[in-house]
């Protein structure tokens, strides 16, 4: 499966090809909520979720607080956009 260029927007990606690049880039889907992955790095970890509208990320215990630190994208931003803003880290 080949991916469109990078500077196309999420929404012109067919899903089985988003959901390639996330697994690519080390992602795991959920399997009880398959709209949902889950990234962990070495300073931090995220669970992602295609909703209708947007990629809500949510960095987990990414606050000063502790607490979760959740951030969405629009899927009119280009997969590069998002990719580099998502995986950059909390």
């Amino acid at each position: 499966m080949t991916l469109p260029p990078a500077n196309t927007p999420l929404y012109n990606h067919p899903l089985p090809e988003i959901e390639q690049w996330l697994s690519n880039l080390g992602c795991q889907q959920d399997q009880e909520k398959l709209h949902c992955w889950t990234i962990e790095r070495a300073t931090w970890k995220a669970e992602l979720c295609l909703e209708i509208e947007e990629l809500v990320v949510s960095y987990i215990d990414a606050s000063d607080r502790g607490s979760d630190l959740t951030r969405s994208f629009k899927y009119s931003l280009s997969r590069q956009d998002v990719e580099a803003a998502v995986f950059s880290g909390p």
